[in-house]
């Protein structure tokens, strides 16, 4: 009985793959409030801001660039995605089918699909470094390539079943989930904070200052890792999310906005989760330095347990949730743009089991941090072309949703364009040395130029059409 039920749920579940989102399905700001706090209040959180601290970043630099950063972030997801996302209604996959044609997007779908799987991927095995602290789990470490126990496989495993069994059910699953749990969260990060600060013993406004730039943010980086000035966290925290409004991934979510101020909501994210929470969890790998300084290992879960005890290890378990759900769910999505017959809560399903099975390899998860800025500057392109075809297609005389207009299957100029500013930013990165945090900028505005002047001269020309 049960199961009929579960089987009649999924089978009625409709996320308006192809179609425009209709006015009787939009969301209120709650459930974006909940969905972007609860998001980018996440298991990466808990590495992130140990990150600053092991790059010796200053108090200043880091306090004055999150700030900014993070402004820079609300303004993109804001003025950027959510006006697109309001207009049109769909899906960042089946908008760029029309623009790019289903052959282009395929291969797009499919790299957009593997980079969540694996973003996934990592939320599960941070939360599971929690795990293994009250049931004596025997953890992997950061260097290992494969998983040590079968323990650890059959609590990932687990972990990625009940996520995956959330995110098949739909938009309004996953924002529900968020909605319940990142108030929580919340509170667990700041408190773990605030007791991370007595742990290392500030006790006035004076201590704070002082503990802050000589114990915590020191400038110093820890050996082997290389400087960042304020412009490094300025830029990262402006682009770690890049895929998601500038890469107009969240397309697929802001479409359910009753009104395109609802990306402004994203600071509920951007200013609790990359400002409160960065800061945290710098505050906790502090702790944990003074408590192990001979040791270099790090784990997520061990550190909120030596500070905040159970609730600071429940609270990586379920900041890995909700990050992997809406990743698992955006996943889902890009994998039904290459088989559109197949209903959205298989798709997510299959997903779902490679998420899991990535996650239970150490190595190929935990390093893929390192790799943020990458995947998302990999995907930033197709961003440029989809804001260039919706204001830019008028104005210099060019057809927008070229391939839906055409009947076409494959757009020269969309390809180029992502093709090119990769093998742009390639360049300015092998043959200048600018670091992959900045390249995000520049990358964007060469991707929207080539696509513009590429579809005009395509037009212009009688020799020259989609493909």
């Amino acid at each position: 009985m049960a199961s009929s039920i579960f089987k009649k749920v999924l089978s009625e579940t409709n996320e308006f793959e192809r179609t425009p989102v209709p006015a009787s399905e939009l969301k209120s700001g709650n459930s974006f409030l909940g969905m972007y706090a609860g998001e980018h209040t996440a298991g990466t959180e808990f590495v992130i801001g140990p990150l600053f601290v092991a790059h010796g970043v200053t108090a200043g630099d880091l306090i004055f660039g999150l700030l900014i950063g993070n402004l820079l972030a609300v303004f993109s997801w804001a003025l950027i995605t959510a006006p697109i996302a309001t207009k049109k209604r769909l899906t960042l996959y089946y908008q760029l089918e029309r623009i790019v044609g289903n052959r282009l997007v395929a291969g797009y779908n499919l790299v957009n699909a593997l980079m969540f799987c694996f973003l996934a991927g990592s939320m599960i095995a941070v939360s599971a470094t929690a795990v293994g602290i009250p049931f004596g789990l025997e953890m992997p470490t950061l260097t290992d390539w494969m998983p040590r126990t079968s323990g650890w496989v059959i609590t990932v495993i687990l972990m990625g079943s009940v996520i995956t069994l959330v995110a098949i059910q739909g938009y309004s699953y996953v924002a529900r989930f968020a909605n319940l749990m990142a108030p929580w969260m919340i509170l667990i990060f700041i408190g773990a904070g605030l007791i991370g600060l007595s742990q290392l013993g500030v006790n006035s406004w004076d201590s704070l200052f002082k503990i802050s730039n000589e114990v915590i943010w020191t400038g110093i980086p820890l050996e082997g890792m290389s400087k960042f000035t304020i412009w490094h966290i300025i830029f990262f925290a402006w682009f770690c999310n890049m895929a998601m409004h500038i890469g107009m991934s969240d397309l697929t979510i802001l479409r359910y906005a009753r009104s395109w101020k609802y990306g402004f909501l994203s600071f509920a994210g951007m200013y609790i989760g990359h400002f409160f929470a960065w800061i945290a969890s710098g505050i906790l790998y502090s702790v944990f330095l003074q408590a192990n300084s001979s040791s270099s290992a790090f784990a997520p879960g061990e550190i909120a347990f030596q500070t905040a005890g159970i609730a600071g290890a429940v609270c990586v378990i379920v900041a890995g949730w909700t990050t992997a759900n809406p990743t698992i769910y955006r996943a889902g999505l890009a994998l039904q743009g290459i088989f559109p017959k197949t209903s959205t809560w298989k798709i997510t399903a299959i997903v779902g089991g490679i998420t899991s099975l990535a996650a239970c390899f150490p190595a190929l998860v935990m390093k893929l941090l390192d790799f943020v800025a990458l995947y998302g500057l990999l995907l930033m392109p197709m961003g440029a072309v989809i804001f260039a075809d919706f204001y830019f297609s008028k104005r210099f005389g060019f057809q927008a949703e070229q391939a839906l207009a055409n009947q076409r299957h494959f757009s020269i100029p969309a390809f180029l364009a992502w093709i090119l500013t990769l093998v742009i930013c390639l360049g300015l990165n092998q043959f200048y040395g600018i670091e992959v945090f900045f390249l995000g900028l520049p990358g964007w505005f060469i991707a929207v130029f080539i696509f513009v002047g590429l579809s005009k001269f395509y037009y212009s020309s009688s020799k020259l059409k989609l493909v």
